[in-house]
């Protein structure tokens, strides 16, 4: 994987976030994909799950939000990536890092969340 791969990724992921059910996630995820929402939840296993908890976790596809990312690093299948997503309805905002494995076709085997928002204690 190169920089230009991982952003490639990172605007699928968007699109699927976006879009009316889950279909497009078979183009973002491995069917035996392992989707951590923060370092220390349970993982959801297998495509079907991870459609289940998309559905669950969004508003629906015209929940309205900002996104913005960047590349941290990429080192052979393994990429971190920081987002930035901002909720335009609940002005919620959230500062991510996305730990990220690939499979060899480019979709991810492993999504590891660390999710951090403004209200959380961080450490100070």
């Amino acid at each position: 994987m190169e920089h230009t791969d991982v952003r490639g990724w990172v605007r699928m992921y968007e699109s699927a976030w976006r879009s009316p059910g889950t279909d497009k996630l078979a183009g973002v995820f491995t069917e035996d994909v392992r989707y951590l929402a923060s370092p220390w939840a349970d993982p959801v296993e297998g495509l079907a799950a991870v459609a289940e908890f998309w559905d669950d976790e969004r508003d629906g596809p015209d929940e309205e939000f900002t996104m913005s990312s960047e590349v941290v690093a990429v080192d052979g299948r393994t990429a971190v990536v920081r987002a930035q997503v901002d909720y335009v309805d609940t002005g919620e905002r959230w500062r991510d890092l996305w730990v990220l494995r690939f499979a060899d076709d480019g979709r991810c085997s492993h999504f590891e969340e660390w999710p951090i928002a403004p209200e959380q204690d961080d450490g100070h």
